[in-house]
């Protein structure tokens, strides 16, 4: 049997007046992340964790952010792209291992449909995927409400 992890990072400055999408669910706050996609930090750092366990690079290289295709695309369809690299490889997801590090909003009220949403992407039982949320007490970019960061691990098995 053939057993792949992959670890990801990923973090978005925040800013007043845009949409927060986490995990493929809009969250309701006054600030939301600044990027080229929709800003799905979650899903960028799921995405590495699985390009990495099959030794394919980052999201950045996959689907770079000079690239007018990608502009305000939903990150749900990038997860869906990277879990067919998956499955065209001969893998299955076994497990993923997802947190966001934010001082606010208090995200425990969404997480089952974070989780949900991301095991429906990724043809998983919801089982299968674990997302949590932490604060930073404060400190760091993240404890100031200056951004918002999250680490994810994949396990990748081939039978």
């Amino acid at each position: 049997m053939d057993i792949r992890i992959g670890q990801g990072y990923d973090v978005h400055a925040l800013a007043e007046g845009l949409r927060l999408v986490l995990c493929g669910i809009e969250v309701e706050h006054t600030k939301g992340c600044v990027a080229h996609s929709d800003g799905d930090v979650a899903i960028h750092a799921l995405c590495d964790a699985l390009l990495g366990a099959l030794a394919l690079g980052d999201i950045g290289k996959l689907f770079p952010d000079s690239d007018a295709q990608y502009k305000g695309i939903d990150s749900t369809k990038l997860l869906s792209i990277v879990v067919d690299n998956v499955t065209e490889r001969g893998y299955s997801i076994s497990n993923i291992d997802l947190t966001i590090a934010m001082q606010r909003p208090k995200l425990r009220p969404h997480i089952d449909n974070m989780r949900e949403r991301l095991a429906e992407v990724m043809h998983i039982d919801v089982d299968r995927v674990s997302v949590k949320a932490t604060t930073t007490e404060r400190l760091g970019f993240e404890g100031r409400e200056e951004g918002v960061s999250a680490t994810a691990v994949a396990l990748l098995i081939k039978a």
